[in-house]
């Protein structure tokens, strides 16, 4: 029975840390949405799921479809280096398969950005974060 009960209150904290962990990742998309759109940039979709992936925010500005990668770390640094090749690739994409979804974004450049959110800093946005390819 102990054991059960141990089990039973690990599963309760493990529960609770995954729950703190998505609002606070919601918390950070959100910071990262009013940042781009204090800099011009529309919002068009929030955490857009697809089979390729998750986008983290979708947003257009001047005719360029930019997929915004939101990581929160405990230094910008490790924020920026926490997206794989593997997950880059996969972002863009599920960039293309919306651009070319939508007739209005069928012209548009698609573009990966990061924003990169540590405790105590400014949120980083870097635009075309890993170089376009």
């Amino acid at each position: 029975m102990k054991r059960e009960a141990a089990r039973q209150d690990k599963g309760a904290v493990r529960a609770k840390r995954g729950l703190l962990a998505r609002l606070s990742g919601r918390r950070a998309e959100v910071a990262a949405a009013l940042l781009l759109m204090a800099k011009g940039y529309r919002i068009l979709g929030f955490r857009l799921a697809s089979h390729l992936g998750e986008i983290d925010l979708l947003a257009l500005k001047r005719g360029v479809l930019v997929v915004v990668e939101v990581k929160q770390r405990a230094t910008i640094e490790t924020a920026m280096e926490a997206v794989s090749h593997v997950q880059r690739e996969r972002l863009r994409r599920a960039g293309a398969k919306i651009a070319a979804s939508r007739p209005a974004l069928k012209h548009a450049s698609i573009r990966l950005d990061l924003i990169a959110l540590a405790p105590g800093r400014w949120p980083r946005h870097i635009p075309d974060a890993w170089g376009g390819g």
